[in-house]
């Protein structure tokens, strides 16, 4: 299919205008959830959700998945939950937010059962199949189109092939946003008496140990269309974010990045090292062994590698065929393409383990605590902006259903929110600036006809975050000099920004997701300097501050941009316990 081409002139680019009540921005799970839940409790409002790819298979559920990894199981309690989630935090999360997304974790998950997403039972037939303390088994493979289809029926406004570029404001309030069709190049102005920011977290900041050219451009784990736009939105207007530097590096399997825990907490097989060691039993017990925190499991292959004991490898040998069937049928419902991988190498499971590695990093707030700073209503500090699932920062451990359960909150919240609200006026200033930002890098190649290319640019920010800023090539080790020396190239490269160039639609979006990128890059930079001390190893190592400090960052580390000096001011907020007992333990 030949790629749309770029209007000719800013006047060539027709603009489409758009009302809405409530304007939901990505259609993943959480925006799917967020627009279902407000059209069930007001079906009069008008509810509109922008989608830059289409809404069957965006997100980070294109593919499917083979477990829900929370769901509080009969005879567990929210307050189990908060004290698990807390412990393999490193103990620290908003348990404020943790207990209300608790509160209804289960509902979606139930939900989608209804609508046909099958879910596995037990053999007497009674409970959810159990993998692990709060995970259960599904085939999952179509959850994402079912979840499509249902939101369709809700009967809320779905555009989709929108890229969304920046918010609307009315002074530091949000009134919508606006954007380009990477389709029709159109643009797309939006006015909302409440928006719910739902584009996922940021992949791609990092260098992937996979790239090794443009076969592997985006070899990732996490969805590499999940770029961090929503973070940066909210950054370039001031918004306050939360422990980016609680990055998220996990363990995959090596050359394909597939998931883990498929296997070794699905059937019980250990992690070794090239001694045949059980790593977590023999080198971390002290830290719980088997029940070691995420964090430290993330770590584990790259320290065995770094001290002398790689390669590493879940010990697959002593599965039995029925099982090592069972487990590639699982990966069929989350990551197809990896069973055709095992089949192309010919690799008898039986005789010749699993290789794991980590992988690049990527902040994610479904499964850490980075992102946007929201109370428990999932408002941002950007009134009439609402965040919700991997955007939405606080409450690490989410995962599927509690980026779902966000979105049922985030919706509740906005619905009262626009009962008295009015749509904003919009300064026609701010849409002329913003649609010359949006095709400054299209006008350039036309006009000048030379200039750096959106794919070159992501390509060192990649390098240089890798290098410089604890990637998987650094065993994820940072110090100060190093993240300093990323922070002024990344400023060079923002500079760098006006030589962007874009020749098509596509290459726009492109070029508008490096510039996201960026934003979200020094943010995190900034993150990482802060925090002067390791809490989370792999996660967060500083080789300079190698312990932790409670003393100073018993807390969490947030920043807000500030738009008219053009920097980042970093500050803390304190920890505010609310269920009882050690932190650290579960």
């Amino acid at each position: 299919m030949p790629r749309a081409q770029l209007p000719q002139t800013i006047d060539a680019a027709e603009e489409v205008r758009i009302d809405t009540d409530i304007l939901i921005i990505g259609a993943g799970n959480a925006g799917c959830f967020a627009a279902i839940e407000a059209k069930r409790m007001n079906p009069e409002l008008k509810v509109t959700l922008l989608e830059k790819a289409h809404i069957d298979r965006s997100g980070c559920l294109a593919g499917g998945m083979d477990a829900i990894n929370t769901y509080i199981k009969k005879g567990r309690t929210i307050e189990d939950f908060v004290r698990w989630s807390r412990s393999q935090a490193g103990g620290l999360l908003r348990e404020d937010l943790t207990i209300s997304m608790a509160e209804v974790l289960n509902q979606p998950i139930e939900e989608w059962e209804e609508w046909g997403m099958p879910i596995k039972y037990e053999e007497d037939g009674d409970e959810y199949k159990t993998r692990g303390k709060w995970d259960i088994t599904i085939s999952g493979s179509e959850m994402k189109v079912i979840l499509a289809e249902k939101t369709r029926e809700s009967g809320c406004e779905i555009i989709n092939r929108v890229v969304a570029t920046n918010y609307l404001m009315e002074g530091n309030k949000v009134i919508g946003a606006i954007g380009f069709g990477v389709r029709d190049g159109k643009v797309y102005i939006l006015r909302a008496k409440a928006t719910i920011i739902a584009t996922g977290g940021a992949a791609g900041l990092y260098k992937p140990y996979q790239n090794d050219g443009n076969d592997c451009h985006h070899q990732l784990w996490y969805s590499p269309f999940n770029v961090g736009t929503g973070f940066a939105m909210g950054i370039r207007k001031g918004a306050e974010m939360t422990t980016f530097e609680m990055r998220w590096c996990a363990t995959r399997t090596k050359d394909f990045n597939g998931p883990i825990d498929t296997i070794s907490v699905g059937y019980k097989t250990p992690m070794i090292n090239c001694k045949g060691e059980q790593i977590l039993k023999t080198r971390y017990a002290h830290l719980g062994g088997d029940a070691a925190p995420r964090f430290i499991r993330a770590n584990l292959p790259m320290d065995e590698w770094r001290e002398g004991r790689g390669p590493c490898y879940v010990d697959t040998t002593h599965m039995t065929q029925e099982q090592i069937y069972d487990m590639k049928y699982d990966y069929l419902n989350e990551r197809p393409s990896y069973v055709l991988f095992l089949a192309g190498r010919a690799q008898d499971l039986s005789k010749e383990p699993i290789e794991i590695y980590g992988s690049d990093p990527y902040i994610v707030g479904g499964h850490t605590a980075s992102g946007y700073w929201v109370d428990v209503k999932r408002a941002t500090t950007l009134p009439g902006l609402f965040a919700c699932g991997d955007v939405a920062g606080g409450t690490p451990n989410k995962f599927v259903g509690g980026c779902a359960a966000e979105g049922l909150l985030s919706a509740r919240s906005a619905v009262e929110y626009v009962k008295d609200m009015e749509l904003g006026t919009i300064d026609q200033d701010q849409i002329t600036q913003e649609k010359d930002r949006i095709f400054a890098p299209g006008f350039r190649q036309m006009i000048v006809g030379d200039g750096v290319k959106p794919r070159e640019m992501e390509e060192r920010l990649q390098r240089l975050m890798d290098e410089y800023a604890g990637g998987v090539h650094q065993f994820f080790r940072m110090n100060e000099e190093g993240l300093q020396y990323a922070l002024r190239h990344i400023h060079q490269m923002k500079e760098q920004v006006q030589y962007l160039i874009a020749s098509d639609l596509h290459e726009l979006m492109e070029a508008h997701e490096i510039i996201d990128r960026l934003d979200v890059a020094e943010t995190l930079v900034h993150h990482l300097m802060y925090r002067k001390e390791t809490r989370w190893p792999g996660w967060q190592t500083r080789a300079d501050f190698p312990e932790k400090n409670d003393e100073k960052f018993d807390c969490f580390v947030n920043s807000r941009y500030n738009p008219e000096t053009r920097e980042v001011e970093m500050f803390t907020r304190p920890y505010e316990q609310l269920i009882p007992g050690d932190r650290l333990k579960a």
